[in-house]
């Protein structure tokens, strides 16, 4: 991902930009570590189709600020409408589409044009400065680690998921499946990494939530495994 995309700053969108396969979003949880922003917002974002690329920066001007870009227009449309305003971290998510479209779709279109390289500024932007470049082949994430599965397809209220990233938090959980009617928590196992549970108020929401998650899409490599918790 790369270019001088820009998009409206700080504030709530007053207009939204015509749509591209990119967006851009402002307002986030500056408190967050990159690597779990980046995680987390693949993890929510993904549901509305395939992610090309997610970029979070750690310059002072980029902080609360990241762009997802998606293989299509209509995903990225559906993914605009649908998140606006989502408690993203405590803070509502405010979303725009880029201004000009990322490196890595102008590459895959053949109208990418090389920029030169921006001076340094001396004086604080007012609207999003360039995000970095799209990541490199070397840096992909390792491949995800083998684990024996266990399934009960007894149904239940609570939700047993599996093979949760090491990485993985409750609260990137929370914000996955607070989306669902019922959803009440997500409990973590102390002293064991890639386990949880999640609590429905009732069977059939569980039920719901489990078929709309299970093999769903954590990270480019890694996907949510999930079945009824055991009584």
């Amino acid at each position: 991902l790369g270019g001088t995309m820009t998009a409206a700053s700080d504030g709530p969108p007053a207009e939204i930009l015509p749509p591209n396969q990119t967006l851009y979003l402002n307002n986030l949880n500056e408190k967050i570590k990159k690597e779990v922003l980046k995680k987390s917002i693949y993890s929510v974002f993904s549901q509305f189709g395939k992610i090309v690329d997610v970029v979070c920066c750690r310059g002072i001007r980029l902080r609360g600020q990241a762009w997802v870009v998606f293989s299509d227009v209509p995903s990225a449309t559906n993914a605009l409408r649908q998140m606006q305003g989502f408690p993203f971290y405590d803070k509502p998510m405010r979303i725009n589409f880029a201004k000009t479209e990322s490196d890595v779709i102008t590459k895959a279109k053949g109208t990418f044009v090389p920029r030169a390289k921006r001076p340094r500024p001396d004086q604080p932007e007012q609207q999003q400065a360039q995000p970095p470049k799209q990541l490199e082949a070397a840096d992909a994430p390792p491949k995800p680690k083998k684990h024996a599965t266990d399934t009960n397809t007894t149904p239940s209220n609570v939700l047993f998921a599996q093979q949760l990233p090491d990485e993985c938090t409750d609260a990137m959980l929370a914000m996955l499946f607070q989306q669902y009617t019922g959803f009440k928590e997500v409990r973590m196992v102390p002293g064991k990494k890639g386990i949880a549970f999640v609590e429905f108020a009732d069977d059939v929401q569980a039920s719901l939530a489990l078929a709309a998650l299970n093999n769903f899409k954590l990270t480019p490599d890694q996907t949510l495994n999930l079945s009824f918790a055991k009584r």
